[in-house]
């Protein structure tokens, strides 16, 4: 590690402490997530992180969802994991035609904590590390106009960007119809540069290749 990285670390762990956080429970690999979503600045790192503490006692007090909170969500049998990347990266796919819009707002946000959280700790055995990431594959193939959900995509991406900071290494939408365009113009809207960065439409060959070679093909479901 550089000895700025270094620097900065110590700093923000002192900022966080001033914020009224807690650092010492944490290991320097999930505290650079922060420095890193946040350009190296110590004190926005540490306010984000704050944030997340605050955020993360108030939904997930237990440490974890159970399923008997998210049993709804859970029934469409949208989201699964499939492996791990040629980088290592756990995959989750998400399967649009299997999803409808969200009566039960909270129980939505639950579950997309439950599938975050579960798929980051697929990638490890025994102690988490801290700075263990995902790929994303959400396949739009034979969705209709009652799947399309703009609320839920922007509230994934954000959780995403506000409390799973640098936790997203690729995300890859496959199969997108052009009825689908304008909706993913409007969630790219209040998405930041930096996950924009890391979203591929995978539309023409090349773009194909890159996006099997980057998972694998003896990864891929058919």
């Amino acid at each position: 590690m550089e000895k700025s990285q270094e620097l900065a670390l110590s700093q923000m762990r002192k900022s966080v402490e001033k914020l009224g956080g807690f650092a010492e429970n944490y290991g320097d690999p999930t505290l650079m997530r922060f420095l890193i979503a946040r350009s190296m600045d110590t004190d926005k790192a540490a306010k984000m992180f704050v944030q997340w503490q605050k955020w993360r006692d108030a939904l997930v007090p237990s440490g974890f969802i159970p399923d008997s909170e998210i049993q709804d969500e859970l029934g469409a049998k949208k989201i699964y994991l499939q492996g791990l990347s040629k980088k290592g990266f756990p995959i989750m796919v998400v399967k649009g035609s299997k999803h409808f819009p969200s009566k039960d707002q909270p129980q939505f946000k639950k579950f997309i904590v439950h599938i975050l959280d579960k798929t980051i700790a697929s990638s490890f055995k025994g102690r988490e590390i801290g700075d263990e990431k995902l790929v994303g594959i959400l396949d739009l193939k034979d969705i209709s106009y009652k799947n399309v959900d703009a609320r839920a995509l922007i509230t994934g991406f954000q959780f995403l960007q506000a409390y799973y900071p640098e936790r997203l290494a690729r995300c890859y939408i496959v199969h997108m119809p052009r009825f689908f365009v304008s909706v993913w113009k409007m969630v790219s809207y209040f998405l930041e540069k930096a996950t924009l960065e890391k979203i591929k439409i995978v539309i023409n060959d090349e773009e194909r290749r890159d996006f099997i070679q980057d998972i694998g093909e003896e990864t891929l479901p058919e």
